[in-house]
Formats: C-alpha cells, sequence, structure tokens
C-alpha cells in the first residue's frame, strides 16, 4: 500500500517535470552534461513554442487519410485493396502518435487540441489520452528512468534476438488488449471495487514494464480519464451490436482491427530502438539515461514513416522533453553543426534503423549499464518511450 502511495506521488510529481521545458540544473552524478544542456537550450531557445496550426493541420491530414483510406481499402476487393490499406496503416500510427505529444504539451499550449485527438482518434481506437497521460512522464522522471518503476522500460538490449522478435511481434495483440480494456473490463470494473482498482493500476497505462503499477489519477484529470473511458467502452459497445445486427459490415471492422495490429507492431519496432535498453534496474545518472536513448534521423521521409511525430529524435526529445515535435528536427541539425565532434550528443545517434536495430540485437554480448536487479520479460504491446 505505501509502495503504491509513493508511486502515485511520483507519478503527479513527474507528470508536472515533464510539462516543463527542460531541468535547468542536472543532479549530482550528471555534472558531464550540464554544458551540453545548458548550450542546447541556448541553441535553440526560439523553438520552444508548439505551433497550434501546426499541430491541427497534421492531425487533420492524417486523420482524413487513415479513415479515408481505411473505408477505400473496405470497398475494394482483390490485391487492390492492399495499396489503401498500407496508407491507412501509416496514417493512422502517425495520427495515434500525437498521444506522446498530448503527455508533454502544456496545459493550453494548443487549445482543444486533446479533445479533438481523443474524438478523431483516441476515442475510435480505444486508445484514449488517459492511457498515456501520467504514466509517460514516469519514464523521464530522472529517478525512475530505466528501473522496476519505469512503466517504459525492459532491460530487451540484454535479451538474445529472438527473445526481442517475439517481444515486438507480440504487439500485433493490441487491438484485442484494448478491446478487453474496454469492452468488457470497464462494465465489469464497477461492479467489483477490488476489481476497479487492479483495472486502474495494471490495465490503464501504456507500458512494457509489466512491474508498473499506476497510481491514482490526480483530482484535476479524475473527470475527464472518466469521460475518456465512459466513451471508449460506448463505442466499443455500439460497434459491436451494430455488427452484430448486420448495420455494420464486417469486413471494415476486421480492417480496422488489422490496421490496429499493424500500428501496434510499428509502434513496437520503434520502441525497440528508442533506448538501448541496457540498465538492469539501477537508478542511472542523466549521462548514463542520455547515452541510453538513440536519434535516428535518417532520411526524413522514411524514417518519418516508422518514426513519425519526431520520434526519431529520441535522444534529443529526453535532453530538452519540452521541445515540440515540429522543432526537433531543425534543434537537431543546429547541435549537430555547434557541438564538437567529441560532444556526448553525437554518440546518441544512429545512422538508419537497421544500424540500431543491428546495435540492440549484438546487445546481449555487451557489458550491461548494471546487473543488481533480476530481468523482466514481455509485456503489454504499447509505449511511446
Amino acid at each position: 500500500m505505501e509502495e503504491s502511495r509513493s508511486q502515485a506521488r511520483s507519478e503527479v510529481h513527474a507528470g508536472l517535470a515533464a510539462r516543463t521545458q527542460a531541468r535547468a540544473s542536472p543532479p549530482a552524478g550528471s555534472r558531464s552534461l550540464e554544458p551540453l544542456v545548458k548550450q542546447a537550450h541556448a541553441l535553440v531557445a526560439d523553438l520552444s513554442r508548439p505551433r497550434p496550426s501546426v499541430y491541427y493541420a497534421d492531425l487533420a491530414l492524417s486523420a482524413t487519410v487513415a479513415w479515408g483510406a481505411l473505408l477505400a481499402s473496405a470497398a475494394v476487393r482483390g490485391p487492390g485493396a492492399a495499396l489503401p490499406f498500407a496508407l491507412a496503416v501509416l496514417a493512422l500510427y502517425r495520427a495515434a502518435s500525437f498521444i506522446h505529444e498530448l503527455s508533454h504539451l502544456r496545459p493550453g499550449a494548443v487549445p482543444g487540441f486533446s479533445f479533438a485527438w481523443n474524438t478523431v482518434i483516441g476515442v475510435p481506437l480505444l486508445l484514449p489520452s488517459m492511457l498515456y497521460i501520467g504514466v509517460h512522464a514516469v519514464h523521464h522522471a530522472r529517478a525512475h528512468y530505466g528501473t522496476r518503476r519505469d512503466p517504459e522500460y525492459l532491460p530487451i538490449g540484454r535479451w538474445p534476438p529472438w527473445k526481442i522478435a517475439v517481444w515486438v511481434l507480440h504487439a500485433a495483440l493490441l487491438p484485442a488488449g484494448l478491446v478487453l480494456r474496454f469492452l468488457v473490463l470497464a462494465p465489469l470494473s464497477l461492479l467489483h471495487p477490488g476489481l476497479r482498482s487492479w483495472v486502474w493500476r495494471k490495465a490503464s497505462g501504456l507500458t512494457i514494464n509489466p512491474a508498473f503499477e499506476r497510481g491514482p489519477p490526480p483530482a484535476a484529470l479524475r473527470t475527464g480519464f472518466l469521460l475518456q473511458e465512459a466513451a471508449c467502452c460506448a463505442w466499443a459497445l455500439a460497434l459491436a451490436l451494430l455488427t452484430a445486427a448486420g448495420a455494420v459490415p464486417l469486413r471494415p471492422v476486421l480492417l480496422g482491427l488489422g490496421a490496429a495490429s499493424a500500428v501496434g507492431l510499428l509502434n513496437q519496432l520503434r520502441t525497440a530502438v528508442a533506448h538501448r535498453f541496457r540498465s538492469e534496474g539501477e537508478e542511472l545518472t542523466f549521462e548514463e539515461q542520455f547515452l541510453d536513448s538513440v536519434n535516428v534521423p535518417g532520411r526524413s521521409l522514411l524514417t518519418g514513416l516508422w518514426a513519425p511525430v519526431g520520434l526519431r529524435f529520441h535522444a534529443l526529445h529526453h535532453l530538452l522533453p519540452g521541445l515540440p515535435y515540429h522543432a526537433l528536427g531543425a534543434a537537431h541539425r543546429r547541435l549537430v553543426a555547434a557541438l564538437p565532434s567529441g560532444a556526448s550528443y553525437h554518440r546518441a545517434n544512429e545512422a538508419s534503423l537497421r544500424s540500431a536495430l543491428f546495435r540492440l540485437m549484438r546487445g546481449s554480448r555487451a557489458p550491461a549499464i548494471n546487473r543488481r536487479a533480476p530481468s523482466r520479460g514481455p509485456s503489454a504491446p504499447w509505449s511511446g518511450s
């Protein structure tokens, strides 16, 4: 009980910290990165303000293409359906990835964006922002990153390649887990306080760490979270009943589930190269945390398909978590141009997805950051890291 209360406090405090641009003074044990942090702030200070027009235009285009292409794939029979289906997956993946931005945006920075995103993406996918807001912030808390308290960390960099492959592939179960959460567990949990507590602690966060337990939501967010949960439950129930009655054709529903599975797989693959995942449970210094994170700038068009919405600059994001996604590319180019060749920042960069995966796969033969905590197994199939 005391551990649960402590984690709840950590989640709230970490959420407040993650909404600031970055901490100005790194703690003891991270002094070697202090000059980098200060220089990075100075180089990108003019890029820190989110641009609402960019957020809304990107979301509108991504959602329109996603749902339009999905309907087109349902209307076309045969091999011709493959192209619009693939387009739907990529656009849906991009639109869904804005859940990561929602977890970092300061209140009021992009007015109404949370409601808009949940309306066109979160609720239809049964992926409301309540599953990530307040959870992802714990991953950014310096005292929790890479430990058993981190919801988005496992020592997969120490796993053999076959185990990593299984971990990535099991993300195809994402839609099944979301249907179970909102169509079955949400209404059942209202009948028993113990089940309700378990559902919130263990089944209400987009995590990869099975040891993580979510604390109670902050009072200011509780009503909004309940409304999101109710909307998802109502949508799932209505769609199930209408499909069973024949009012909604089965084909588009199955294609939608298939697209959600593909989105889960893409995101899990991206998550696998977002960090080195070499920690085995001890608290890390800020420098160790940064060097455990990865940028894959790549070619902006191709890399942006598998790591959209700025997610390819993940080490930069951990260095300056308050930068909006549309500023990360420019910020990265400035840092690469301004920092000396021996700067720690360059050590976080990988040339491509292939090179990042190769380094991950051979990680089991390299020394871990530490070896004191036990290894943890596969778990939930979605994380924004």
